[in-house]
């Protein structure tokens, strides 16, 4: 499953009770298959066992003028209930305003007071109610009971949908000349934010795609989060939700070749940018839509993140570790894979569709979730071993405007060499929300 456009001997670089490797590489693996597929010859494009490990752990090794950069906020991570544990999410300051309403107060030590008088399903339903965001810690059999973990392992990890038949449609680009590029003159909305989304994005960009990210102006990115995964892109601040704004979404949308979501289901629908519609205006669009629990199930419209779904799929319990007291604490996988793996999953899912419209003309709708990715990981057979000791990656310096950056590469090799992004992360919301311009396609006659 992980061998298909894999190169390297490297395999077992972290430790634990599941195949978190394994997973890195079918992700980035089918990324480079997806490639292959698109610029013609088999072969061209691998994953690179080193350069997966580095880059599944991205933001460990981004430095920013010299500085690591912030991890979790903290009122983030794992606390006491009643009768087990919970995992909080809070990193964003409207998240954390959610979680002390839920509680009904100000502080740290009224949060832990809080949630050691509840049970942890009560205290997952009464933050989930008030908009916050966590998950209780489950066992890996009570989450397959549940009827939200039976919705996230049903169906294939890349949901693929080709767009309907219909009337002539305007012609489409070839892949791009340049291998390294093969992306070059197509446009990428890029409608996502924290990890799995923008880690997509990053990827078509550095393959030459012009992407442009659009953010709200009310709830900013974390900066150190928008450095890691903004290298080679373009960035927009647009209010969706003011008068006018359907007419500005429907120009990006009329010149774009991938739209990707990474919203809640149902977030983006108001305006427009729900793939069937999309699709019913322009049937040759590549529309991928990411989110964390799926489509169906009761927690589809909720919003969550790479740990919750590790506390709530089973991970969190599966990776515990004793406290020393007689009990026990969770865990979290060595890296955020199912934010990584779910991301790789993305750019393949949309560069696939992009082959489809050069072969037929027509693109479609892909769907992937957090919480399938968790599902992927568990179907992996695994028999712990020692992680071998990994090189110390190459690291590369680019300057930019947040000062001189230290980061890792793409896990992709191009005939064997790595790849690199094309430029630095922009000043957030330096652009305006509209197409930069580069030679049309296709060429006019003379």
């Amino acid at each position: 499953m992980a061998g298909s456009g894999t190169q390297g001997m490297l395999r077992h670089w972290w430790g634990g009770a599941l195949d978190v490797e394994g997973l890195a590489l079918h992700a980035v693996g089918s990324a480079a298959a997806a490639l292959d597929r698109y610029t013609g010859p088999p072969g061209r494009y691998t994953a690179s066992p080193e350069l997966t490990a580095a880059a599944f752990d991205s933001s460990g090794h981004l430095r920013i003028a010299g500085r690591a950069v912030q991890g979790f906020a903290p009122l983030s991570g794992f606390r006491r209930t009643r009768d087990g544990w919970i995992r909080l999410h809070a990193n964003y300051p409207h998240h954390e305003q959610r979680l002390l309403n839920a509680l009904e107060t100000t502080t740290p030590e009224g949060v832990d007071a809080a949630l050691r008088g509840m049970p942890s399903l009560e205290a997952e339903a009464v933050i989930q109610s008030a908009g916050g965001i966590a998950a209780a810690v489950r066992t890996r059999a009570e989450w397959e009971a549940s009827e939200m973990g039976a919705a996230a392992a049903a169906g294939p990890w890349l949901l693929l949908d080709p767009a309907d038949g219909g009337g002539p449609l305007p012609a489409v680009a070839p892949a791009s000349g340049d291998p390294r590029r093969p992306l070059a003159g197509l446009r990428v909305l890029d409608l996502t934010r924290v990890i799995a989304g923008p880690v997509a994005t990053r990827l078509l960009a550095a393959l030459g795609a012009d992407v442009l990210r659009i953010d709200p102006p009310a709830i900013p990115e974390l900066t150190d989060q928008f450095v890691d995964t903004a290298f080679g892109k373009r960035s927009a601040v647009a209010d969706l939700a003011r008068p006018g704004a359907r007419a500005e979404v429907d120009r990006l949308v009329a010149g774009a070749d991938v739209v990707v979501t990474g919203y809640r289901s149902g977030a983006l629908d108001r305006f427009g940018l729900d793939a069937a519609t999309l699709l019913s205006a322009r049937p040759e669009l590549a529309v991928v839509t990411l989110t964390s629990w799926g489509s169906a199930g009761p927690w589809n419209r909720l919003r969550g993140f790479d740990s919750i779904v590790q506390a709530a799929a089973g991970i969190a319990h599966l990776y515990r570790t004793a406290d020393g007291d007689g009990g026990w604490r969770p865990g979290a996988l060595p890296v955020q894979a199912l934010d990584h793996a779910t991301g790789y999953g993305v750019a393949a899912a949309a560069v696939t569709l992009l082959a489809r419209r050069r072969a037929e003309g027509r693109g479609g709708t892909a769907r992937l979730s957090l919480a399938r990715t968790a599902e992927e990981l568990f179907s992996l057979p695994h028999t712990a071993q020692p992680p071998q000791e990994l090189p110390a990656p190459e690291y590369r310096t680019m300057p930019s405007s947040f000062g001189d950056l230290r980061y890792v590469r793409p896990p992709l090799l191009v005939d064997g060499e790595p790849l690199d992004y094309p430029g630095p992360p922009p000043p957030y919301g330096s652009s305006a929300p509209a197409w930069a311009e580069h030679p049309a396609w296709p060429p006019v006659p003379d």
